[in-house]
């Protein structure tokens, strides 16, 4: 403690009802407090509804003076929350989806305009493998790369290859499944592969979309999945319809209605698209006013974002220390936004917010489905990058999440300003980064973590219009009380001898101009 500093009750002698200072930041395992907490209970994620949910905040008693306006609310929450549940139900691809024994099958571009620039066959085997190995009850058997020359064609691989392919399948009785490591299939090489193999045959699509309903936790997350399986449900409703014209010679009516069966079953799921899309837009629309409250709060918000894996969750947890925070080595182990307390070396409150993962070749349908959780990003104050480094795609992963960045059309400035920081450097020996500006970090041992704090800090004072001052003020007036109520206030340096105080705040540009014309003869000092 410096001289003249005083202890806080001879302060609160000093300066009648000033509020407490920002406090430093959190240890572990402490609870988040005042309107910090206020803040991060706006991110709350809504769940599914279901049995064992405990009853909503606020209880089960009408408010007093209870009005007929509240329960009309409640009453369309309820039947809401019903509609939400019915579209909810069993995925009609669970069955389909149960434990397997796979064999994973690549296929190997060697020259040609098809040829990856960036990975290789070995490296892309590899991160299927890891796909398959995430989801409960699958077992990989065997690992298969057969070169194609275009595996665009229908059955991916020429009829030589094909043949030699379909013999190893054979050869394997115990393979129950074969993962087919290319983007999507259409439902007619589906089944003429299944026809071939006699096994189920699988894509990338479907894998991870099985991946995310295994791992999705709240409404919207489920939502969001349901949204994307439908163009597969539509899919598979074609081979369904192909079979029982096989069967029956012919489409038939149902029931007298003029609809076919195939035009009855895309009607209803038309009608089911509408009405996630209705639910995610309401949603949206509730995330919209939640984010205009977090912003009233003026708690700058940083978006962590990366390709899956890549150690997001632990850096937010080294960052905030926050001991609930429980990383798990799998892909996609984050599908919801959530956010968490942290302070940076100023004691500034910042907000950081974990992000859903990203993967090289996620399909289309999938990144438009979970648009609505990634576009809470444009809204950020900064966004930090987290890069694998000791991973052999490091490169491709940086590319995969550019792209995905910029097709979200963020603000450029966000783009601009974003922190790059690569973790896993305790795994590499003297690494140093070739990028520029790029920091080297080790979020599992904190390696690195206070320099990146620093470059957060002057990134977000930037993108906020904050600045860190010191400010003399004359503690029989008004302006420490105004600094509280207007800045965050970092310190207070009491000077007993003539009644004057240092104080250390962070304040935006606005309100340093209002403090300026209101006290012009106060005197301050930039750090």
């Amino acid at each position: 403690m410096g001289p003249g500093r005083l202890v806080r009750p001879l302060l609160r002698c000093c300066c009648r009802a000033a509020p407490a200072a920002v406090p430093p930041p959190l240890p572990r395992g402490a609870a988040v407090r005042g309107p910090l907490s206020a803040a991060l209970r706006l991110w709350a994620p809504q769940r599914a509804p279901g049995r064992g949910e405990p009853p909503r905040a606020g209880g089960g008693g009408r408010r007093a003076g209870g009005d007929d306006d509240d329960d009309e609310e409640e009453d369309e929450e309820e039947e809401e929350d019903e509609d939400v549940e019915e579209l909810l139900g069993p995925s009609p691809l669970g069955p389909m989806l149960g434990a397997q024994r796979v064999a994973v099958v690549q296929p190997a571009v060697r020259w040609g305009p098809k040829k990856p620039q960036l990975t290789t066959a070995e490296l892309q085997i590899a991160e299927a493998v890891a796909l398959v190995d995430t989801l409960p009850n699958w077992t990989v058997l065997d690992k298969i790369i057969i070169p194609t020359k275009n595996p665009d064609k229908k059955f991916v691989f020429g009829k030589g290859n094909f043949d030699v392919l379909t013999e190893k399948i054979k050869k394997m009785p115990h393979v129950t499944a074969v993962f087919l490591n290319v983007e999507r299939i259409s439902s007619i090489t589906k089944k003429e592969l299944e026809d071939a193999w006699g096994v189920k045959v699988f894509d990338r699509y479907t894998v991870v979309l099985h991946i995310f309903r295994c791992n999705a936790r709240t409404k919207e997350a489920k939502l969001q999945i349901a949204l994307a399986e439908i163009p597969l449900l539509r899919s598979n409703l074609k081979n369904e319809v192909s079979q029982l014209d096989q069967q029956r010679g012919g489409s038939r009516y149902i029931m007298g209605s003029g609809e076919t069966f195939m035009e009855t079953q895309n009607r209803l799921l038309k009608e089911k698209e509408l009405k996630i899309r209705n639910v995610l837009e309401k949603l949206r629309r509730k995330r919209s006013l939640l984010r205009t409250q977090r912003r009233k709060r003026e708690f700058p918000v940083i978006s962590v974002m990366g390709y899956t894996n890549c150690g997001k969750t632990t850096l937010i947890k080294a960052l905030t220390g926050e001991a609930g925070l429980q990383p798990r080595d799998q892909l996609f182990a984050t599908l919801d936004i959530t956010a968490h307390a942290g302070y940076l070396p100023s004691h500034m409150a910042v907000i950081y917010v974990d992000t859903i993962g990203f993967l090289s070749d996620l399909p289309h349908n999938l990144v438009e489905s979970f648009s609505a959780t990634l576009e809470e990003v444009a809204y950020s104050d900064l966004i930090v990058h987290v890069r694998d480094i000791t991973h052999p795609e490091t490169i491709l992963q940086k590319a995969s999440v550019l792209s995905v960045l910029k097709n979200l059309n963020l603000p450029s400035h966000l783009l601009e300003s974003m922190v790059e920081v690569h973790n896993k450097v305790d795994l590499i020996e003297r690494y140093e980064p070739t990028e520029e500006n790029a920091l080297a970090i080790s979020a599992l041992h904190g390696h690195g973590l206070e320099e990146l704090k620093e470059e957060i800090e002057k990134k977000i004072l930037k993108a906020t219009g904050k600045k860190i001052l010191t400010i003399k003020v004359n503690l029989q007036g008004p302006q420490l009380s105004w600094l509280y109520k207007e800045a965050t206030v970092q310190e207070v340096e009491v000077m007993p001898e003539d009644g004057t105080a240092m104080v250390t705040v962070i304040i935006s540009n606005s309100a340093f101009g209002k403090y300026r014309n209101l006290f012009p003869s106060s005197t301050f000092f930039i750090p």
